[in-house]
C-alpha cells in the first residue's frame, strides 16, 4: 500500500510524504510513484531552460523508517512495551557500561521519544479533526492528558536506574535529550488542544480547558526546575533559541529512523554501451567513404582529400546525433539515480528516481483525464502549451530483511520529498496587478488584485497490481506558494 500526504512545508516548498507500507506475508514489495507536474507555459520551464541538474538541486528526498505505531497509553503498558525495552537498556548500561550497551541505551531513548511524539501527534489530530460531542471531547482530552502524563512520569522514574557512578555525565545527557524532547511535545500538543477547545467557544468544554491549562503550567514549572528553555511572549531572542534547540533535538531523536541511501547514477554501463555504438557507427561511415573514394581517385589527390575532410565532418555529426538519440532512449527506460536502502549497513531494498519532460501524447489517458477535470476556466482544455514534468520513483523492499534489522514492528518506509519552487518563479509577473472598476455610484476605483499561476500535480501510485490517482492544484505567485488544493473537495490544505 502507498499513502501520500501533501502539504505546504514553507513559503517556497511543497512536501510529499510518501509511505510505502509493506505486506507482512509478501517477501518482495515493489512500489512506484509518479508525480506529473503540469506547468503553465508562461513560466518558461522546459528541458532547455530547466535541466535535470537544476531539478535535483531543487528537490530533497529523505528516506526513513515508518515510526512504529502505538496508542499513547500502550507505550508504558505490557512486558514488550517501549518502556520495558528502555528499562532493560538502562539496567544493562548501569550494570555493564560497555560501548554496545551504551549504544543500545541511546537507541532505545531515541525510539521511545520518536514513538511518543508520533503517538501524541496522531491522538491530537484525532481529537482536533473528529466530530466529537462536548461530553465525549472532555473525556477524550482527560484521557489524553492522563496518558501523556503517565508516559513522562514513567520515563522520568528511569533516571534512578542510571544515577550511579558507572554512568558518565556525557552518557547521562542522552537521557536528558529524550526528557526535554518529550516535554517539548507535551507542551506543543497540549497547547494545540487548548487552542482548539477555546476556539469552539463551548461552555461545556470548561473542564477540558481547565485540565489542559493545569497540565501546561505543571510542565512549564518542571522545565524551569530542570533548566529547559521555555517560550515567552515578549522574548524574541529567547524564543529563537527555543526553536533552534528543539530542531536539533528532533534531528537527534529521528536520526536512527533515517536510512542510509547513498545515491549513484543509474544505467551507467548501458549508457557507455550506447555511446560506444554511436562512436562505432560514425567511424564505420567515415571508413566506408574513405575506402570508396580512395579506390575511385587514388591516394594523394585533391578530390580524395576534400572527401576525406567532409567525411570526418559528417562523422562527428553522426556521432553527436547518435549520442543524442541513445541518450533519449536511455532517459525513457532507465532512472537517473539509484541507491541501496541500508539499515546498519545491511541492504533491505533499493530506491530509484528519474525526471523527464514528457510530450502531451505520452501522457496516459487516465492521467490526462484527471488533469482536465474541475478546471478553473473551461478554456483550459483548449490550451495545449503546458509543459509536463514527470518525476518517478521506484522502491523495492525486502520485508524479511526489514523485520530482521529492527527490533520494533515497522510497516515500511517514508520517503519525504520537498520540492523548492524558486526556480519556477523567475519569469512570473508582479504578484499583484492594478485594476479599475466602477463603483455603484458611477465613480471609478482602483483596486489591487492577486495574480496567481496554477501548477497542477497528478500523483499516480502503483502497488501489487493496483493503481490510484489523485490531483492537486497549487496556487503560486512571485511571493511563493499561496495555497494548495486537493481536487476532491476544493478545500485549502494546511
Amino acid at each position: 500500500m502507498i499513502e501520500v500526504n501533501t502539504r505546504i512545508h514553507d513559503k517556497y516548498s511543497l512536501e510529499f510524504k510518501t509511505s510505502f507500507v509493506t505486506r507482512r506475508k509478501k517477501k518482495d514489495n515493489d512500489f512506484s510513484a509518479f508525480m506529473w507536474f503540469f506547468l503553465p507555459n508562461a513560466l518558461d520551464i522546459n528541458k532547455e531552460t530547466y535541466s535535470k541538474t537544476q531539478f535535483y538541486q531543487d528537490i530533497k528526498s529523505n528516506i526513513r523508517l515508518i515510526t512504529p505505531k502505538y496508542l499513547l497509553r500502550d507505550i508504558v503498558a505490557g512486558d514488550d512495551s517501549p518502556l520495558e525495552r528502555l528499562r532493560d537498556a538502562f539496567k544493562a548500561l548501569a550494570s555493564t557500561p560497555t560501548h554496545t550497551n551504551t549504544r543500545e541505551y541511546e537507541y532505545q531513548i531515541k525510539m521511545f521519544s520518536a514513538i511518543t511524539h508520533s503517538s501524541a501527534r496522531d491522538a491530537c489530530d484525532y481529537l482536533c479533526n473528529g466530530r466529537h460531542l462536548s461530553d465525549e471531547l472532555n473525556m477524550l482530552i482527560k484521557g489524553y492528558v492522563a496518558d501523556y502524563t503517565s508516559v513522562l512520569r514513567e520515563y522520568r522514574t528511569l533516571h534512578a536506574i542510571i544515577a550511579v557512578p558507572t554512568v558518565t555525565d556525557s552518557t547521562m545527557s542522552f537521557y536528558t535529550y529524550g526528557d526535554e524532547y518529550a516535554s517539548n511535545m507535551m507542551l506543543h500538543y497540549c497547547v494545540d488542544l487548548l487552542d482548539y477547545a477555546l476556539r469552539k467557544n463551548d461552555d461545556n468544554l470548561k473542564p477540558a480547558i481547565s485540565l489542559l491549562q493545569d497540565a501546561i503550567r505543571a510542565e512549564k514549572n518542571y522545565r524551569i526546575q530542570h533548566g529547559y528553555l521555555c517560550n515567552q511572549e515578549n522574548d524574541p531572542n529567547g524564543n529563537r533559541d527555543v526553536i533552534f534547540r528543539h530542531r536539533v533535538l528532533k534531528k537527534y531523536v529521528d536520526s536512527d529512523l533515517f536510512l542510509n541511501v547513498p545515491r549513484k547514477k543509474d544505467g551507467v554501463l548501458v549508457e557507455q554501451l550506447y555511446l560506444g555504438i554511436a562512436a562505432g557507427l560514425a567511424m564505420m561511415f567515415a571508413t566506408v567513404v574513405s575506402f570508396h573514394f580512395q579506390q575511385e581517385y587514388g591516394n594523394f589527390t585533391l578530390p580524395f582529400f576534400i572527401v576525406l575532410v567532409l567525411s570526418y565532418m559528417i562523422k562527428d555529426r553522426i556521432k553527436e546525433l547518435s549520442r543524442y538519440y541513445f541518450a533519449h532512449r536511455i532517459g525513457s527506460k532507465f532512472f537517473d539515480n539509484k541507491a541501496e536502502i541500508l539499515i546498519k549497513e545491511q541492504k533491505i531494498g533499493t530506491f530509484k528516481e528519474g525526471m523527464d519532460f514528457i510530450s502531451r501524447s505520452n501522457i496516459p489517458d487516465d492521467v490526462r483525464r484527471l488533469r482536465y477535470t474541475k478546471r478553473l476556466v473551461e478554456a483550459e482544455n483548449r490550451l495545449k502549451d503546458e509543459k509536463v514534468l514527470l518525476y518517478r520513483m521506484n522502491v523495492h523492499i525486502n520485508r524479511e530483511k526489514l523485520v530482521k534489522m529492527t527490533p520494533y514492528e515497522t510497516m515500511g518506509i517514508n520517503d519525504i520529498v520537498r520540492f523548492n519552487i524558486i526556480s519556477l518563479l523567475k519569469k512570473m509577473d508582479n504578484p499583484t496587478v492594478e485594476q479599475k472598476m466602477m463603483r455603484p455610484d458611477g465613480s471609478v476605483a482602483q483596486i489591487m488584485c492577486d495574480k496567481l499561476y496554477y501548477i497542477n500535480i497528478v500523483l499516480q501510485l502503483s502497488f501489487d497490481g493496483a493503481t490510484s490517482l489523485s490531483r492537486f492544484r497549487v496556487a503560486v505567485n512571485r511571493n511563493g506558494i499561496d495555497q494548495i488544493y486537493k481536487l476532491d473537495d476544493e478545500k485549502p490544505m494546511t
